[in-house]
């Protein structure tokens, strides 16, 4: 993986909140944007940086050949991957916070995509 890469897949990955150890209270946490109800959006916003061609462990959306064993599998299988994340490559719901239903919905745009 070249530095490029790397670097985005770290501030990819990285926490999304800070300790506050300063005498002052911290201020009230922003309500989490609720998540596109549309799949192609969700994967425009979280997923393309990676399955777009970002990262070279990642199959590209719209690359059969790419997606074919994996599509193979089933989707449960890919359902799994994307809920759990995989060994050395996709983080847990690709590091969102997504619920299960728009995740599986994101799935199956994106296979509908590389077949």
């Amino acid at each position: 993986m070249d530095p490029r890469q790397e670097a985005a897949l770290l501030e990819r990955i990285a926490p999304v909140g800070k300790v506050n150890t300063g005498q002052a209270a911290a201020a009230p946490a922003a309500a989490a944007a609720a998540a596109p109800a549309d799949p192609a959006a969700t994967y425009k916003t979280v997923c393309a940086a990676c399955h777009g061609g970002g990262l070279p462990t990642a199959p590209k959306v719209g690359d059969a050949g790419q997606w074919k064993a994996r599509i193979a599998k089933g989707k449960d299988a890919l359902y799994t991957s994307a809920l759990n994340g995989t060994p050395g490559g996709m983080p847990p719901r690709g590091g969102s916070s997504l619920d299960d239903a728009t995740i599986k919905a994101v799935v199956d745009y994106m296979v509908a995509q590389s077949q």
